[in-house]
């Protein structure tokens, strides 16, 4: 057991503390013997949780998710910090000259009326602090780990600032039925990778499109992805009222239940409205 001052009221110094007592001898086995490999998937999970709570718009829970978040990124620290390489307050310190430098219309001389104007200086400061000299670069620097969705649009979004996109919306849409029309032709062919590619290509055109039209294409499928299950749950209830097992049905007679639930689901959202 380690000797520790219990308080009604706790700080960042005092959870850079606890996590340095859970790693240090005396401490936590478990706590111990992480690294970065072992745990990078709890800061995923931790960080989806904080964005589940903004979602549900609760703010007791986003405090308590926040704080976890906070946990990973001390605990990584902590790592570091055994090994010599970086502290807490070097991370405190190179955000802060970050936010700094990539705001010198607040802390410079730099002009910046309106947002666009900002974060096109934002965009260049990037580039230069971070020593990229190609387009290209910018692009290859969109983290791989993103959920594919997001990595797509922030791809697409920074090859429009070197030019390379459609006119418009329009055309972003047309180019939907031309992906399609080629995965169609695979498709008719049999060929596997080339399924694969052209399913790839008609996501990613679909993703391009979302972005022309304002529309965050991963909260998009999110929220498709939700309503999927609001509809089969209801088709199931449907169904088990009617002393059925869904997976006996032949998929016509499945579509039906499915046109009600959705029809009920219709009534209930019309009805709120009017409410």
């Amino acid at each position: 057991m380690v000797e520790y001052q219990q308080k009604d009221h706790y700080s960042i110094d005092d959870l850079l503390d606890i996590v340095r007592l859970l790693r240090g001898e005396g401490g936590c086995p478990w706590d111990r013997e992480q690294t970065h490999e072992s745990i990078k998937s709890d800061f995923i999970e931790e960080t989806c949780e904080a964005i589940e709570a903004i979602d549900l718009k609760d703010t007791e829970l986003l405090r308590e998710e926040l704080g976890d978040v906070l946990l990973q990124v001390v605990f990584h620290c902590r790592i570091e910090e055994e090994t010599g390489s970086f502290t807490f307050d070097d991370i405190c310190d190179g955000i802060c000259k970050k936010l700094i430098i990539r705001h010198p219309h607040v802390f410079g001389d730099v002009l910046a009326e309106n947002t666009d104007q900002v974060l096109k200086n934002w965009d260049a400061i990037k580039m230069e602090t971070k020593g990229q000299e190609s387009y290209t670069e910018t692009l290859k620097s969109v983290a791989k780990s993103l959920p594919a969705l997001m990595r797509a649009q922030k791809v697409g979004k920074r090859a429009m600032r070197a030019g390379m996109d459609f006119r418009c919306a329009d055309d972003a849409i047309a180019c939907i039925s031309n992906e399609k029309a080629e995965l169609d032709s695979a498709v008719a062919e049999g060929d596997k990778q080339h399924i694969y590619e052209e399913m790839g290509d008609l996501l990613f055109s679909c993703v391009n499109a979302a972005r022309h039209l304002g529309i965050d294409a991963e909260q998009a499928l999110k929220d498709s992805t939700e309503k999927f299950i609001k509809r089969f749950s209801i088709t199931e209830e449907m169904t088990k009222a009617d002393n059925i097992d869904m997976k006996t049905l032949p998929i016509e007679k499945l579509d039906v239940y499915w046109d009600k639930a959705k029809e009920k689901i219709n009534m209930e959202e019309n009805n709120n409205d009017k409410d």
